[in-house]
């Protein structure tokens, strides 16, 4: 094969590399912000969705590739039709980590101050207890269709006690704090 084919195939290949993991990622990125406990837990976080879509992205990105991105290839891999630049990319990536850490830092002041020895927080250490229940049913789903689906609709009935749960501890009121 004369050096110039190898070239242009050579440059397809890689193409259509970045094409499947970008439709990979995409597809992932789409099914985990449509799902309805992340939904509700994100629009009740410090993050908004696209800081938590490019946070995604940037943790998780290269895992799913086998490789180190950099940020053009990474601002690349969001969900918006629009070209978004590296800066833009950065600048929201930027926000959600200092979110992140905004609300990890509220965590330790609360428990400083002594607020988790109190009852206060009991509802919201439940609903952790179960979202890991839920996370670990998902974990635990067999390979084979013998008792699928009867795990399903018991990760179903979680994920639907869940969704109730989260909301009407997301309505802030007296009897929560």
């Amino acid at each position: 094969m004369p050096l110039v084919y190898k070239s242009v195939f050579f440059q397809q290949y890689v193409r259509g590399i970045r094409l499947k993991l970008k439709d990979n990622v995409q597809l992932w990125l789409k099914g985990a912000l449509n799902d309805p406990v992340v939904k509700t837990l994100c629009k009740n976080s410090q993050l908004t969705r696209t800081q938590l879509e490019t946070l995604l992205i940037d943790v998780l990105a290269e895992n799913m590739s086998g490789k180190t991105l950099n940020y053009d290839e990474k601002a690349r891999l969001r969900l918006t039709k629009a070209k978004l630049s590296r800066g833009s990319f950065n600048r929201t990536l930027k926000q959600s980590k200092e979110n992140v850490i905004k609300s990890i830092y509220t965590v330790l002041l609360l428990g400083y101050l002594g607020i988790f020895e109190t009852t206060a927080l009991d509802p919201y250490l439940e609903i952790a207890n179960r979202l890991k229940e839920y996370m670990e049913a998902h974990e635990d789903l067999p390979n084979s269709l013998e008792g699928v689906q009867e795990d399903l609709k018991v990760i179903e009935i979680i994920r639907e006690d869940l969704e109730i749960s989260l909301k009407r501890l997301s309505r802030p009121s007296e009897e929560h704090m």
